[in-house]
């Protein structure tokens, strides 16, 4: 029902866009990683090229973006942090939940891997960082990456060490978090995208490696939610419907399975038929 609503939508959309001399505009807020990384760059022109939708997104961490939907600064959220998504659909904020693609967390530091933690489980690795008292950095912005974070400590049965010296807390994007992790010789936790970015940034040799990765707890969920518009009277529902169905589509998602930096692969498409 879904994608005939939103092919439905798209139709309606076509021909508001011939009749009007500007493009209509769809406006999302998003997590950082879908800007830092280009995707949405490379996305936009080919979803406005099929559909006569510009999009206009703001990317302000998981956290940021909820609460623009829920203040109807948006009419669609691109986010990843399904358990604070699920809350916001239970509260009626959000509608039209649908997964877009994964990738997987990664913890990355120093090449020298002063903590030995390579290798390591993330209970482990994280158990180690705390006892050797060595420089994390966390985003500390309540986005998804630093929601996932939190929850890794409490998987590891250890406290949140935000007092401690050692902790450092960015409340910046991912890839400015990252770049402080360098510059001060620290461990941090990165979806696997942005690090890909950084890394070739960095012409394929970053001062911050891959240490630890491969645990089922570092998957990486972004889903689609338009922004449920019986309570924003102001949200263009039906661009964020048209926006659901092409991101969804087979077309779009082999564009995002085709979207590499240095040959790698960001994203991995997985939305359900």
């Amino acid at each position: 029902m879904l994608v005939l609503a939103a092919l439905l939508a798209i139709q309606i959309v076509m021909l508001g866009a011939s009749l009007s001399a500007g493009a209509p505009v769809l406006r999302m807020a998003t997590t950082t990683s879908t800007d830092n990384t280009g995707l949405l760059d490379y996305l936009a022109p080919l979803f406005q090229k099929d559909t006569g939708i510009e999009l206009q997104w703001v990317a302000a961490g998981t956290g940021r973006a909820l609460a623009l939907g829920r203040n109807c600064d948006v009419s669609i959220l691109f986010v990843h942090a399904p358990e604070a998504e699920k809350k916001f659909i239970n509260k009626g904020y959000g509608v039209n939940r649908r997964e877009v693609m994964y990738n997987d967390f990664i913890v990355i530091g120093p090449k020298k891997d002063p903590a030995r933690i390579k290798g390591l489980s993330v209970p482990a690795a994280l158990k180690t960082v705390t006892h050797k008292k060595v420089i994390f950095v966390s985003r500390g912005d309540d986005s998804g990456t630093h929601n996932k974070e939190l929850s890794l400590w409490k998987a590891a049965a250890l406290p949140v060490p935000d007092k401690k010296k050692w902790y450092v807390q960015t409340g910046q994007g991912m890839l400015a978090t990252v770049n402080v992790a360098a510059e001060r010789s620290g461990y941090t936790l990165v979806d696997r995208g942005t690090y890909i970015k950084y890394e070739s940034q960095a012409q394929g040799n970053p001062p911050l490696v891959i240490l630890v990765e491969g645990d089922n707890s570092l998957m990486n969920q972004y889903s689609v939610i338009a922004i449920n518009p019986a309570r924003c009277k102001g949200v263009t529902y039906n661009y964020a419907l048209g926006f659901i169905g092409w991101i969804t589509s087979p077309k779009a998602q082999k564009h995002i399975a085709d979207f590499r930096l240095q040959g790698k692969q960001l994203f991995i498409p997985n939305a359900e038929k």
